[in-house]
Formats: C-alpha cells, structure tokens, sequence
C-alpha cells in the first residue's frame, strides 16, 4: 500500500486526520493504527539476587532477597521483600593464624528484615543460597522463632563463604 493510498483509507476511516496535506499527518495516521498495549514493568528483584539495603539500621549492608511481594500485602501496601543479609562480615583471614582464630574470623552476624523496594539496590550478583524453607514472613512475629531462622542463615551464609563463591557479598562496602 503506497503512501498516499494510506493516507486517504485513513482520512476516510479516521475523521480527525485532514485531507489537505498528507506529508503533515504521516506519523499521526500511524499512531492511531496502532492498538494501545499496556507496559508491564519487568520484574527484576527476584529470590536470590543480591542487594544492599540504603536506609535504616542495616544502611550499606549486602543482604539476599528470600521472597517479594510486588502487589504488597494488608499490612504493608507498597512493593517489598523479605531479605536475609550480613550484619556482621567475617574480617581477613592469613595463613599464619591458628584454626581457632581462623574460625573465629570466619563468623558472620546475619538479619532478617521486611523492606521496601525503595530501600534496597539490586546489583548484577546472585546468591544461591537456598534460604526460603529457613526464613519465612512468620518469623518476623515469634521471637524465638526468628532467633532459630538467625541461626540458620548464620548457618548457610558461613558455609557459603567457607565455600570461597561469592567473594564480593562477603567483604564489607567501602564507603
């Protein structure tokens, strides 16, 4: 279909596009041809994804998404997530330290919190640390609930980084 044979199927069709000057209305005369498609925000912060917390008392900190929830909940109306990270890092090891001080410099000190997306900065990084069936959205309420889940992603975080994988989300932001 040529141009100007458009041009006039449009003006036919659609009377708000003038007959005078095709060249003028070219783009418009698309635009309405076009049916409108409703963006959708791709969903990027997913369980496992490494982010570091910007406010409040965990402020710089790196932490792992465990769960979202986008729509947000009754209690909590915005997007936001559970997130499990390092409260305390594990300080340098060297080869000249003895096994118990090699251990001790391996602890890590983790937290539990509920976010809002707003407060978080996904970075390109993914743990797979498995700690969805360890820290769940009801642990928050039960505090020895959530001191057992602490021990349990204080756990799994050691083991990771005793692994040696992950090196970046166990060393401390320099800020």
């Amino acid at each position: 279909m040529q141009k100007a044979e458009l041009y006039t199927y449009m003006s036919k069709t659609n009377p708000t596009v003038p007959t005078t000057n095709p060249a003028e209305h070219w783009v418009s005369s698309l635009i309405i041809l076009q049916p409108e498609r409703k963006k959708k925000m791709v969903k990027f912060l997913k369980p496992n994804k490494a982010v570091i917390v910007l406010q409040g008392r965990y402020a710089g900190k790196k932490a792992v998404i465990v769960r979202t929830f986008d729509d947000g909940t009754r209690d909590r109306p915005y997007g936001h997530c559970l997130v499990a990270g390092i409260k305390k890092y594990p300080s340098k090891v060297i080869k000249k330290d003895s096994a118990k001080k090699t251990a001790k410099k391996s602890r890590v000190k983790a937290f539990v919190k509920l976010v809002n997306y707003q407060h978080l900065m996904p970075t390109r990084y993914t743990l797979d640390v498995d700690l969805k069936d360890a820290v769940t959205v009801d642990v928050l309420s039960a505090k020895d609930k959530k001191v057992t889940a602490l021990k349990e992603t204080k756990k799994r975080l050691e083991e990771r980084f005793k692994t040696g994988k992950n090196r970046w989300f166990f060393t401390k932001l320099r800020f």
